[in-house]
């Protein structure tokens, strides 16, 4: 079996995240780089699946020269090998554009399954998989707490309110998995040390076909228009019981429409 993992570097959780005044994109230069946390449970899926089912995991990144570290951190975790899609040309690619040139790098590489985390904690847009889908003519499976794959039979569970959906499909397929699918490997001594030896293709944007005019900032559909820094916090408002503590609370509270 033939699974490509999609992982994206994102600006670490616990940093000061901001936009940068000349063209409010985030500053991702200014704290640390990470795996997004939903890509390591995909990573993992990926792994699980590979060693139950002979299978390779190829993983596929698009990013700067920094993206590197999060390649060979998800090589040291197991996978066999990567892609790393790296163009100046690129920046500024919005989740259209992005979806474009992977669906190109995809298309290029086979597979028979890709995975994805459900979404990025820098953007929360969760499309990336039904885009991937769509462009390259495949079912999409999402929100994935479970993945069964017998043959070419692809079955999910995905999780709800009343309990859980079971949803079929068949390979090849695009799936995007959530935190409570698994528990993501440590990375060993060993796999860090294996990963140094592991290859890594580099893609340029004239490897993909595309058109640099088709990606970039310049040609995203969507913009950052504006943006302020969040105000101070205010100073809370103190209630002191003196009998009637209910009734000022409950005037606070509808003074502010919460009741």
């Amino acid at each position: 079996m033939n699974i490509v993992v999609c992982v994206k570097q994102v600006p670490d959780t616990w940093a000061e995240r901001t936009l940068r005044p000349e063209d409010s994109r985030l500053d991702r230069a200014s704290v640390d780089g990470v795996i997004n946390e939903l890509d390591e449970y995909a990573i993992e899926e990926g792994l699980r699946l590979a060693e139950a089912h002979e299978g390779e995991v190829t993983i596929l990144t698009m990013g700067p020269d920094k993206a590197s570290e999060s390649i060979r951190k998800a090589l040291s975790m197991g996978a066999d090998k990567a892609v790393h899609v790296i163009d100046d040309g690129l920046a500024g690619s919005d989740a259209l554009q992005t979806s474009a040139v992977l669906a190109q790098v995809l298309g290029r590489i086979g597979f028979d399954l890709v995975i994805l985390g459900a979404e990025s904690t820098d953007a929360r847009m969760g499309v990336m998989a039904a885009m991937l889908a769509e462009r390259l003519g495949v079912p999409q499976v999402s929100l994935a707490s479970k993945v069964e794959v017998d043959g070419t039979a692809l079955r999910i569970h995905r999780q709800r309110d009343y309990g859980y959906d079971k949803v079929e499909a068949s390979l090849p397929a695009v799936i995007s998995v959530v935190e409570k699918i698994n528990e993501p490997r440590y990375p060993s001594f060993k796999g860090i040390m294996a990963a140094k030896k592991k290859p890594v293709e580099t893609v340029t944007l004239a490897d993909t076909g595309l058109d640099a005019g088709q990606v970039g900032l310049a040609a995203a559909a969507t913009e950052v228009v504006s943006f302020a820094n969040r105000p101070p916090r205010q100073a809370g408002t103190v209630v002191k019981d003196e009998g009637d503590g209910g009734t000022k609370a409950a005037e606070f509270l509808a003074g502010q429409k919460f009741i």
